[in-house]
C-alpha cells in the first residue's frame, strides 16, 4: 500500500478532469470548504464532514426533468461524464447507500440514477476531522477511500472502479501493512454513545412512549428554517412545478422540507400536518421509527449536520438526547 500527499492527489484528481465529472473538497474565498470543482479554489480535503448536503450531487437541490414545446419532448439524459465525488465521510458513505435503495426500490427513478449510475465515490476519513478529530474509516460502502495518517493518505480501494482509478495514481510511498491496521483500530474504538442514543429514541418511538406534550415544546422551539432538511443527507422529499414560456413548458423539481406548513396541505385544504408539533415530530419519528418499520434502518445516520445547522438546538442528536432523559 502506498500514501499519498494532499498535493498529489490534487494532481491526480484534476488529471482525471477528461473523463470524470469531478467534485472535491476546496476552500472558498471566506475561508470554508465546499464541494466544488478542482480549479474552484485550494484542495481542502482534511477538516471533516462538509457543511452542506454531500448527497446534492446526485440529487440536487433544484433540477430540470423536462421540456415540451408544441409536438417535441425532451427527458432529461444521464450525464456526460460520470461523476467522481471525494470528501464523503463514512457516515456520508451511509447515507448514499440508503438513498440508493429508497431510489431503486418499488420504482426507480431515472432522473435520480441519470447522475448516480456510473459515479465513483471516495470517502476521507482517519486523522484529518475537524479540529483533529479522527474521522470513521468506511471499510466500504464506497468505491476507494483516502485515508490520512497524519501528512499522508493511504488509499483503499473496494470496487472495480476503485481498483481502476487506484492504479493510475503515480508515485507515492509505500507503508508498511501495520500502518493501516493501526488506523482501523483507532476507528473501531471510536465513541459509539450517539449511536445508542439514537437506538433509544427509536425504541420508545416506535413504542409510542412520547407524548405530543413533548413535541408542543420542542416546536416551540422551531423557527422553521429548514435547514435541518436542507443539509440532512437521507432527505428526499421535493415538489414538481412547471414554467411556461412562450410555447414552452419546463418541468422542474425541488426540494421540499416537511416543516413547512403546505408540505402535506391537500387540494381540499385539509392538511393532515396543520400544527408545528405535528411537522416537529414527524422530521424525528420519520428517521427513527417510520423508515425502521418500512425499511428495517434508521435513516439518521449521524452524520452532525443538522445539530451543527439548527439555531435554536434541535437538531436530532439534541431531540433525542432530551427525549431519552424524559421517557427512556
Amino acid at each position: 500500500m502506498k500514501a499519498y500527499t494532499s498535493a498529489e492527489l490534487d494532481v491526480f484528481l484534476k488529471s482525471l478532469a477528461s473523463d470524470y465529472d469531478v467534485r472535491v473538497p476546496v476552500e472558498a474565498d471566506d475561508g470554508t470548504r465546499v464541494l466544488g470543482r478542482p480549479d474552484d479554489g485550494p484542495p481542502a480535503l482534511a477538516g471533516g464532514a462538509l457543511a452542506a448536503k454531500p448527497t446534492a450531487v446526485f440529487f440536487p437541490h433544484f433540477d430540470e426533468v423536462l421540456t415540451h414545446d408544441r409536438d417535441r419532448l425532451d427527458v432529461q439524459k444521464p450525464v456526460e461524464k460520470p461523476i467522481l465525488v471525494v470528501g464523503f465521510t463514512a457516515q456520508d458513505a451511509d447515507c448514499l447507500e440508503f438513498i440508493d435503495r429508497f431510489y431503486s426500490e418499488n420504482f426507480r427513478d431515472d432522473i435520480y440514477f441519470n447522475k448516480r449510475d456510473g459515479s465513483v465515490v471516495a470517502v476521507v476519513s482517519g486523522r484529518c476531522g475537524k479540529d483533529g478529530a479522527f474521522l470513521k474509516i468506511a471499510g466500504g460502502k464506497c468505491d476507494l477511500e483516502f485515508i490520512c495518517e497524519g501528512e499522508r493518505f493511504l488509499v483503499a480501494t473496494y470496487s472495480k472502479a476503485g481498483k481502476g482509478l487506484a492504479a493510475k495514481l503515480n508515485g507515492g510511498e509505500a507503508v508498511a501493512q501495520g500502518v493501516l491496521e493501526t488506523l482501523r483500530k483507532e476507528s473501531d474504538a471510536l465513541p459509539t454513545d450517539d449511536d445508542e442514543l439514537l437506538r433509544c429514541a427509536s425504541k420508545l418511538l416506535l413504542a409510542d412512549k412520547v407524548p405530543d406534550a413533548f413535541w408542543d415544546a420542542i416546536s416551540d422551539r422551531c423557527i422553521a428554517c429548514t435547514g435541518c432538511n436542507l443539509v440532512c443527507p437521507t432527505c428526499t422529499c421535493f415538489e414538481v412545478f412547471d414554467r411556461t414560456g412562450g410555447t414552452t413548458v419546463r418541468r422542474y423539481r425541488e426540494w421540499d422540507s416537511c416543516q413547512l406548513e403546505g408540505f402535506m396541505r391537500e387540494a381540499s385544504g385539509h392538511n393532515p400536518m396543520g400544527k408545528q408539533f405535528q411537522r416537529t415530530r414527524r422530521r424525528i419519528h420519520h428517521k427513527l421509527a417510520a423508515d425502521v418499520t418500512r425499511w428495517d434502518t434508521l435513516s439518521c445516520f449521524l452524520c452532525g449536520r443538522c445539530d451543527d445547522v439548527c439555531p435554536t438546538g434541535i437538531g436530532i442528536k439534541a431531540v433525542c438526547r432530551e427525549m431519552v432523559e424524559k421517557y427512556g
